[in-house]
């Protein structure tokens, strides 16, 4: 037993330094083809990624309409500080200004005069609102701040079908032991404007004072996320912390993997990856010795990116997932594409489709456990402060962890001399480094519940896209859409094999590959329970697209339910399969009424179980 064990560390120490090896061949190589000219651009890229990414951090804010109106106001004027502290005003001399060509808006004398057109109108808008932002961070700033703020408001974001938070009621009240029961309000100065309170809310239940609110003005920070406050300074909240996340970690990710693409690229072009080929060496590990340079610098880059928005090891592993996912995606784009252009085409859409993955459920940090199935919904989680327990990491990157290692394992299986050096579209590729992973039916099973991941990215996805809608129209669309990516994913390496010739198409062996494909995605669906670790199925459409049937039912009506699905996976898969054997047309044929079926399927359930 121990000689066993000192092979293998020995083989796993030989292996250890050859992808070493190949990974400094691979830096060698990298930095002979890059010039001064390349590093010059490289090196003002990041510069000018990080001034704009500390600007906006620094205002909090975007300000793409900095300076959009001219205010006509001396500076002796009360009003030209709220002008010179509003970043959509520009104050000028009132002096000789002509109001509509010169200012949008005149103060002077007391009196404030709007240019008479829609400009104008607009402008005193932005003027109201400076003054009165003004003057809240004014009042924050006093110390009797209850009296400065009689009414407060706090927001609870709840379901679209929820009604009212419990305990809250609709009238007014006394408003608590302090606050709003005069117009001085305590030792106030001037005091505050008579206001009435709101009744019922959670800080009148007690008997402490009224909680006060903050009304910074914005000085919270770029991850400010208060939903308490007066009812002027609440407003909804905008995610632009996700936007900066997006831009500061996803960018870079991009300059690399076009870097990354392009030398796995040049392997395959005049046969000059032929060497390696040959050596005494697997194609994985010359695969993980080309990558790991790559995804050494994007964990480096992340790691300071985290530090300097302020992120800790959290930040640091949720996005190196991301990270990973990029550069497996773009391997296997890589091992597909025939040219050059064709890789930028595989790239930028792997660019699009993860960026649009990592930032529109973030939107909903604040919001909903949908945005937990983002990696970036930790960073943000993280620089809040907010603990991220060890179930919604593994909610948020799981998925991504396994879909990476599924992807390299699909790029491998075509590392090999007929793929690599051989010019076949994209969707042949595809098909190929499918059928490098079959090696009997019994890989069909298999291989379903390697795709698991894919589906469960894909379906969470779509509920993220659907969210926003109406969920009279997004239940029955996200049904249909559910039940096609599922068949997709069933089915295709089926069609594969039947392409490859490596089963008799006939349709007792379409009907053993659909309903061992079935089997094999019955099982890795359970994966999925882990939603119900994150609230996910407290939404309507996470109970239309993960929950579990059976809830609320006898233990018989349970257990049918439960194998109900193991049933119509089998029986679609084997529709699609006896389709797959009669070509492309056909396997199309039968996957439109594959879906058709799981379609009715789920609506049943839906219906039937609320």
């Amino acid at each position: 037993m121990s000689g066993r064990v000192t092979r293998l560390a020995r083989a796993a120490t030989e292996r250890a330094r050859t992808v070493l090896r190949i990974a400094r061949w691979e830096v060698a190589r990298g930095a002979d083809t890059l010039d001064r000219r390349t590093l010059a651009v490289g090196a003002v890229g990041l510069l000018l990624a990080g001034l704009v990414a500390g600007a906006a951090a620094a205002t909090g804010g975007a300000a793409v309409d900095r300076d959009i109106y001219r205010i006509g106001v001396d500076e002796e004027s009360p009003y030209y500080e709220p002008v010179q502290a509003s970043t959509e005003l520009v104050a000028t001399s009132p002096d000789g200004a002509e109001l509509g060509s010169d200012v949008d808006v005149l103060v002077t004398d007391g009196r404030v005069r709007p240019a008479d057109s829609r400009k104008g109108q607009a402008a005193l808008a932005a003027f109201r609102a400076a003054v009165q932002g003004y003057n809240d961070r004014r009042l924050s700033e006093d110390d009797n701040r209850t009296a400065a703020f009689p009414v407060v408001v706090s927001l609870q974001y709840l379901e679209r079908s929820a009604e009212r938070p419990a305990g809250t009621t609709g009238g007014g009240g006394d408003g608590g032991s302090d606050g709003g029961s005069s117009a001085g309000g305590g030792d106030g100065d001037d005091g505050a404007a008579t206001s009435p309170s709101l009744g019922g809310s959670d800080a009148t239940d007690d008997d402490g004072p009224l909680p006060v609110p903050d009304v910074g003005g914005g000085t919270g920070g770029l991850f400010r996320t208060d939903t308490t406050g007066s009812p002027a300074d609440i407003a909804p909240p905008f995610p632009f912390a996700s936007l900066v996340l997006a831009f500061l970690f996803l960018v870079p990710m991009n300059f690399v993997i076009q870097a990354y693409g392009s030398t796995i690229l040049n392997e395959r072009i005049n046969r000059r990856g032929e060497l390696l080929l040959v050596a005494p060496v697997s194609p994985g590990e010359i695969v993980a010795g080309k990558t790991l340079p790559y995804a050494t610098g994007m964990l480096a880059v992340t790691a300071l990116i985290a530090a300097f928005v302020g992120g800790g090891v959290v930040s640091v592993a949720a996005v190196a997932p991301v990270a990973l996912l990029f550069l497996a995606a773009t391997f296997l784009g890589a091992m597909f594409a025939r040219s050059f252009k064709e890789l930028t085409f595989v790239t930028v859409t792997v660019s699009v489709f993860l960026t649009t993955y990592t930032f529109v459920p973030a939107i909903f940090t604040n919001v909903t456990p949908i945005a937990l199935i983002s990696p970036l919904t930790l960073v943000v989680m993280d620089l809040q402060g907010t603990a991220v327990s060890a179930s919604e990491f593994a909610f948020a990157t799981g998925p991504i962890f396994v879909s990476t290692g599924v992807l390299f394992l699909l790029g491998v299986g075509v590392y090999r001399e007929e793929d690599m050096f051989t010019q076949r579209p994209v969707p042949l590729k595809f098909l190929d480094a499918l059928d490098s992973r079959i090696r009997s039916a019994r890989s069909m099973t298999t291989i379903s519940a390697l795709l698991i991941p894919f589906v469960f990215v894909a379906e969470l996805l779509a509920v993220a896209v659907l969210y926003a809608l109406p969920v009279s129209v997004t239940v029955p669309l996200l049904l249909v859409v559910v039940a096609g990516i599922e068949e997709v994913a069933k089915s295709v390496h089926v069609y594969a094999g039947f392409t490859k010739r490596r089963f008799e198409p006939s349709a007792r062996s379409a009907l053993l590959l659909g309903g061992l494909s079935g089997l094999g995605f019955f099982l890795g669906e359970k994966v999925t329970a882990i939603v119900q670790l994150v609230g996910l199925p407290e939404l309507t459409l996470g109970r239309a697209a993960f929950a579990p049937a059976g809830i609320g039912v006898s233990a018989g009506a349970g257990l049918l339910l439960l194998l109900a699905p193991l049933v119509l996976h089998a029986v679609t898969a084997s529709v699609t399969a006896l389709g797959a054997r009669g070509g492309r047309t056909w396997y199309a044929g039968g996957l439109v009424a594959a879906t058709t079926i799981h379609a009715l399927y789920n609506l049943t359930v839906v219906v039937t179980l609320g």
